[in-house]
């Protein structure tokens, strides 16, 4: 027991601190944003990232944690990564890193109406409930209507489309693969097809902003290892929901750098976000 403590512990320090990390991941490509495209920020941070990933999956798997055993799989993947970090990189240059951030939380409520819907899995009337409160969340903070709602705000809300697709992907990966195997193909491919269209949207890259590339990845990078690592070590019920800590993050953030601070509006619609996916985060294993 007290080992498993111990684990639990560890495993809740690992998560919050990696949520941190990329929320930091987050607020240097609203920096960054100003002056280069999103493909050549997510180009650039995946050829950087690469040599970490190759280095963790060789030293937790050998040579063997090179073979993927599903390539396509990865490719589908990395594609509807490279479409999720575009997407979400270009809403924080126009929202608040707080608003922007709130509407991505909307992700569980995706993964928990794809897997019913597409892929015939139980979901309990409670569950459902707990879905349409997380939408009304999202209306509050969107507030159509009585704001112009644009294709900058609907931005985090497809980026928590394609983010869901992306987790379920995950269930088709070969379980002979390690996470760093899957790690290691996510930045490799991602690197490759970014690096397709970059040449159309490359800038100089300024001197001053070397070191933003530099910490864009150390800290995507430290994220990605200790969230994984964290959910290798605890239940997923208990460490999941903390993922929702990037949300306090991002304000702290967006003030710090840009005075952003979300309105009572916002906030109440991140709270009821927050309480439904946390919701149907424990109680995923629940049936109708």
């Amino acid at each position: 027991m007290p080992n498993l403590n111990r684990d639990t512990n560890t495993a809740i320090f690992m998560m919050c601190t990696g949520v941190a990390c990329l929320s930091i991941n987050d607020a240097i490509a609203k920096i960054l944003m100003a002056h280069y495209s999103p493909f050549q920020i997510l180009f650039i941070r995946t050829v950087l990232a690469f040599p970490f990933a190759l280095f963790l999956a060789l030293y937790s798997g050998g040579t063997s944690a090179l073979r993927s055993y599903k390539p396509a799989v990865h490719v589908v993947r990395s594609l509807l990564w490279i479409a999720a970090t575009i997407m979400f990189f270009t809403s924080v240059k126009y929202l608040d890193l707080a608003k922007a951030t709130a509407l991505i939380f909307v992700a569980p409520l995706f993964i928990a109406i794809i897997s019913s819907v597409f892929l015939k899995e139980s979901v309990s009337r409670a569950k459902w409930l707990a879905i349409l409160a997380g939408f009304v969340g999202m209306l509050i903070i969107v507030r159509p209507g009585l704001i112009a709602f644009n294709a900058v705000t609907a931005l985090p809300i497809a980026t928590a489309v394609v983010y869901a697709l992306l987790m379920l992907g995950a269930r088709q990966i070969d379980p002979r693969e390690s996470v760093w195997t899957q790690v290691l193909y996510l930045t490799g491919i991602s690197g490759i097809l970014s690096g397709l269209l970059v040449p159309f949207v490359w800038t100089a890259i300024r001197v001053e902003d070397l070191w933003l590339f530099a910490a864009i990845t150390l800290f995507g990078i430290t994220g990605m290892a200790l969230m994984t690592q964290a959910f290798r070590l605890g239940s997923a019920v208990v460490i999941a929901p903390l993922d929702y800590t990037g949300l306090l993050w991002a304000t702290l953030l967006g003030w710090l750098f840009w005075t952003e601070m979300p309105d009572t509006t916002t906030l109440v619609g991140a709270i009821v976000i927050v309480a439904s996916g946390t919701y149907i985060i424990k109680n995923a294993r629940n049936t109708a």
